[in-house]
């Protein structure tokens, strides 16, 4: 994995539904991100990282499926200031797959909402989705 040379925060965003256990929601995120501070928030489970490599897993996925097109895609339309953001299949991630959604609701039980906050948003877009390692 290319060093990424600016800071980064990375925050994970997941709504807990009655009907699903809080440790299947930490495993599909940490399926997905690694090294993440996670706590539960009312009806929402949060994690939070300040290290680039948590998303190690996705960073390696966007090249093995040859998606950078896609995620870039996302990421540039959803940029807001200095953060930009992504959906992630809920069930595809506590399965250890990572599959971006387009809308919400592509994820029956909702998606996982992943953040990425930083003063050079664009050079954090550029590395996780370039062509080139």
């Amino acid at each position: 994995m290319t060093p990424l040379n600016v800071d980064c925060k990375i925050s994970a965003y997941c709504m807990i539904n009655i009907s699903e256990d809080v440790n299947k929601i930490q495993t599909a995120i940490s399926n997905v991100l690694t090294d993440m501070d996670g706590r539960v928030s009312g009806n929402s489970f949060i994690s939070n990282s300040n290290n680039y490599e948590s998303l190690t897993k996705i960073y390696e996925t966007i090249r093995g499926n040859n998606s950078q097109n896609t995620y870039r895609r996302h990421l540039r339309a959803n940029i807001d200031k200095n953060s930009t953001w992504f959906y992630l299949n809920k069930q595809a991630a506590f399965v250890d797959v990572i599959a971006i959604c387009n809308e919400a609701d592509e994820s029956p039980l909702g998606p996982i909402k992943i953040v990425l906050h930083s003063e050079n948003i664009e050079d954090v877009i550029e590395w996780l989705v370039s062509d080139t390692e």
